[in-house]
C-alpha cells in the first residue's frame, strides 16, 4: 500500500533523513521509533506532503505521490495526526469532524449528512457527550482524541499517528490501543509514532526504527526488542553492552 524509496531531507546543509527505506502493506500496524532526532516525524511529513523530499520516491496505492500537496495525498486516503493538536478553536467539537467530511473524499455531502457522519466518529473516540463544547474548551487529552476523528473523517486507508499517546494516562493508553486494534480491524493501515515502546510492541506488527536520519532496524518486535543496535541507540553504548 505505502512504498517509500530511498527517501532523504536536507535543511539549509543539515541531512535530518538519509535514503530511508519501508513498506507497508494493506491493514497493517507498524511502529516506527527510534531517540529524539532520529527522523521519525520528518518521515511523516515527507509522507503525507507536509514537507517536499531532496530526494526519492513515495508511492501509495501504486501512485506515485511524491510530489503531490498534502491536501491531495490526504484526498487519496492517507491521513495523519500531529504531536501539537491544533482543532477550530470556536467552533463545536462536532463541527470540526464534520468540516472534514464536508472538505474530504466525500462529494455531495451536505451538512446534515456530514453531522451524522460526525457523530458516529465521536462516538468512536469517545467524545460523544463533548459534541456541542467548543474545541477550546476540551482538556488537552481530549484534543488528541478530537485530533483522531478528524482524522478518521478522511475516511483514511493509511492512517499516520504521530506521538497520540503522549500524555495519556496509564487508564487512558489502554484504550487508545484498543482504537487502533479497531481500526486495523476496519481494514485501516496505522503506522504509529511513539515513545512508549511498550504500547508499540503490544499492539504492533512490525517495527521500523531510526537513529540519526538513518534505519537503522527493522523486523518482528521480538527480533526488534533484542537488537543489540537498537539497545544501544536507546540506552547508551555502556548500558547495552552491560546487559
Amino acid at each position: 500500500m505505502l512504498r517509500v524509496e530511498r527517501i532523504s531531507k536536507d535543511f539549509n546543509g543539515l541531512r535530518a533523513l538519509d535514503e530511508v527505506s519501508f513498506e507497508v502493506g494493506e491493514a497493517e500496524i507498524i511502529g516506527l521509533i527510534g531517540p529524539n532526532g532520529s527522523g521519525k516525524s520528518t518521515a511523516f511529513n515527507l509522507i503525507t506532503g507536509a514537507l517536499a523530499v531532496s530526494s526519492g520516491s513515495i508511492y501509495f496505492n501504486g501512485e506515485d505521490v511524491t510530489r503531490l500537496p498534502a491536501h491531495q495525498v490526504a484526498r487519496r486516503g492517507l491521513a495523519r495526526t500531529f504531536q501539537l493538536v491544533r482543532p477550530f478553536p470556536h467552533i463545536s467539537v462536532l463541527d470540526n469532524v464534520a468540516a472534514g467530511f464536508l472538505f474530504g473524499p466525500q462529494d455531495g455531502l451536505n451538512r446534515h449528512e456530514a453531522e451524522g457522519l460526525a457523530q458516529e466518529v465521536l462516538q468512536q473516540v469517545g467524545l460523544e457527550a463533548k459534541a456541542t463544547h467548543l474545541a477550546a474548551d476540551l482538556t488537552v487529552v481530549e484534543r488528541k482524541w478530537l485530533e483522531i476523528g478528524r482524522a478518521l473523517a478522511g475516511k483514511p486507508k493509511m492512517l499516520l499517528l504521530d506521538e497520540f499517546m503522549a500524555g495519556l494516562s496509564s487508564n487512558e493508553i489502554p484504550r487508545a490501543l484498543d482504537l487502533i486494534k479497531s481500526l486495523h480491524a476496519q481494514g485501516i493501515s496505522v503506522i504509529i509514532v511513539e515513545h512508549i515502546v511498550k504500547a508499540v510492541t503490544s499492539v504492533c506488527q512490525r517495527v521500523i526504527v531510526l537513529n540519526a536520519g538513518r534505519k537503522l532496524a527493522e523486523g518482528s518486535v521480538k527480533d526488534i526488542v533484542s537488537n543489540e543496535k537498537v539497545i544501544e541507540a536507546y540506552l547508551g553504548s555502556r548500558h547495552a553492552h552491560s546487559h
